[in-house]
């Protein structure tokens, strides 16, 4: 019999926490729907005091999910667990995560206190949430480099408090596998009243093994693992929920099970990366578009002969079936919807009716259009509303004359035109541009991918911009390399003007 492992997804708190990927509220709410069908256990949907907008997305979550927890994040201070408790209020099923750092690092020199000062403001915490939600989950900051005979007296504290889930962050990616899972182990061991709360991990990706601690600390006695789709999150990221889902999916002699819908892991990695224009990698395990490409002529003749010689996942499993409806110019607005839908998104009949016409244009430059190509037109769409737009874009250049720009950008509803001269097409553009937006904006990484193949490809740009101290990323696809740079610097542009 397969034990039960929880999925608490915090792709909306921690992964949310790459620079420039944050989402407003319907984006947000759009991600949390999307992981309730995808059947995660509890949603972190946001650090409610942090600011107003993520107060308002939490509570516009917990007012749309129904049927998983919604989890809002506080530090282990009064007013953040009463404005965490205030977002949840119209929650199905509210949980409060408060917690406080436990290694000698975050008590002497972040807290500048002692550990005992520390102890008694965790149990002071966990007792005020108490107060105000039934579902309280402590989160022992840095436990990864914390002591482990000082950890399991603070667990033990806090269970005597009123937790009912205990949270065990390697919050910097320190850990080795063998450490994590002693360290899940010696509080197993160790701690009063343990057995009656559910242990969490909460691995980073810091050192590359965010997924390997999590599996030995399922090993060694946790049943909930905290993760983001695609890893996403600060730094290196966090454990991928599709890898720890497939893991334990196709490990069956490992004897855990999730209550995952597996066949949705790959829409819902989609919907997450064109909304926050992060790229899935193509190597990325399980959902990265070569997770199941084979190129090798000996691969090919055995996965011919029977695809477990090579695959040890079945590809329909996350949701990727076979290429059946080539998209092309002839291919109709049902067809271009139902890819939209495998690819995880939902547009209505007017928007659809804008799309499709971009699609024409673009199948009339490509044989055939992949599913970077879709997304690329849809994240088109999606900037079609943005304060700052590109209307126009003229550029001359060639071997012997100096790159030229003409520009006119709708700004607000302005037209603005502007020209400038430089090193390339591409610098002549991003010149006359900051004419007309004269702020300080420095391209600190610049991306293009060719999505298909061919001299009439659509080129896709992943720009991140610096402006003010703070990282923004941008993105855009188009069939000219040149407007889809501009394009993209524009996007990042929107997400600080």
């Amino acid at each position: 019999m397969s034990e039960r492992i929880f999925l608490f997804d915090t792709t909306l708190r921690d992964g949310e926490q790459v620079p420039g990927c944050q989402l407003n509220t319907i984006e947000k709410t759009q991600v949390a729907l999307a992981l309730e069908s995808l059947g995660v256990d509890v949603i972190e949907a946001g650090f409610p005091v942090s600011s107003p907008g993520d107060f308002a997305s939490v509570q516009a979550i917990s007012k749309t999910v129904r049927n998983c927890t919604v989890c809002a994040l506080s530090r282990s201070l009064a007013h953040d667990i009463e404005v965490a408790a205030e977002s949840l209020k119209w929650a199905a099923r509210p949980r409060i995560h408060t917690g406080i750092g436990v290694s000698d690092y975050h008590i002497n020199y972040k807290f500048h206190s002692s550990q005992e000062a520390v102890l008694q403001q965790a149990v002071d915490s966990v007792k005020k949430a108490r107060q105000l939600v039934a579902e309280v989950e402590f989160y022992a900051e840095d436990a990864g480099r914390a002591d482990n005979v000082y950890l399991a007296r603070v667990v033990e504290a806090v269970i005597k408090a009123g937790a009912s889930v205990i949270n065990i962050p390697d919050t910097v990616g320190y850990c080795l596998p063998e450490h994590y899972g002693e360290k899940i182990r010696f509080l197993m061991e160790h701690v009063n009243g343990i057995e009656n709360v559910i242990v969490s991990t909460h691995c980073h990706n810091d050192l590359g093994l965010a997924t390997a601690n999590t599996l030995t600390g399922i090993q060694a006695g946790a049943r909930q693992v905290e993760v983001t789709v695609n890893g996403i999150g600060e730094r290196a990221g966090n454990t991928a929920l599709e890898e720890i889902a497939m893991i334990l999916k196709s490990r069956r002699d490992l004897g855990f099970m999730t209550g995952i819908k597996t066949q949705n892991l790959l829409k819902t990695s989609h919907l997450v990366s064109h909304l926050m224009g992060m790229p899935v990698q193509p190597n990325k395990a399980v959902v990265g578009r070569n997770a199941f490409a084979h190129s090798s002529g000996i691969h090919q003749d055995g996965i011919i002969k029977n695809s477990a010689t090579y695959e040890i996942i079945n590809p329909q499993d996350i949701g990727l079936e076979e290429d059946t409806m080539v998209l092309t110019a002839r291919s109709g607005r049902s067809a271009l919807r139902k890819r939209l839908e495998m690819l995880g998104v939902n547009i209505d009949s007017k928007r659809l009716d804008e799309v499709y016409e971009r699609f024409l244009r673009l199948a009339d430059h490509n044989s055939y259009l992949k599913d970077d190509d879709i997304l690329a037109l849809v994240g088109q769409e999606r900037t079609a509303n943005r304060r700052i737009k590109l209307e126009s874009l003229k550029v001359i250049s060639g071997k012997g004359l100096q790159a030229h720009a003409d520009m006119t950008l709708m700004v607000a509803g302005e037209c603005r035109s502007a020209s400038s001269e430089g090193n390339g097409p591409v610098d002549a553009a991003v010149k006359a541009m900051k004419k007309i937006i004269p702020l300080s904006m420095t391209m600190q990484e610049f991306l293009i991918q060719a999505i298909t193949k061919g001299s009439d490809d659509t080129g896709k740009v992943h720009m991140l911009v610096e402006h003010d101290g703070n990282d923004y990323y941008g993105f855009a696809g188009n069939t000219d390399i040149v407007t889809a740079t501009l394009e993209a610097y524009i996007d990042a542009i929107n997400k600080f003007i």
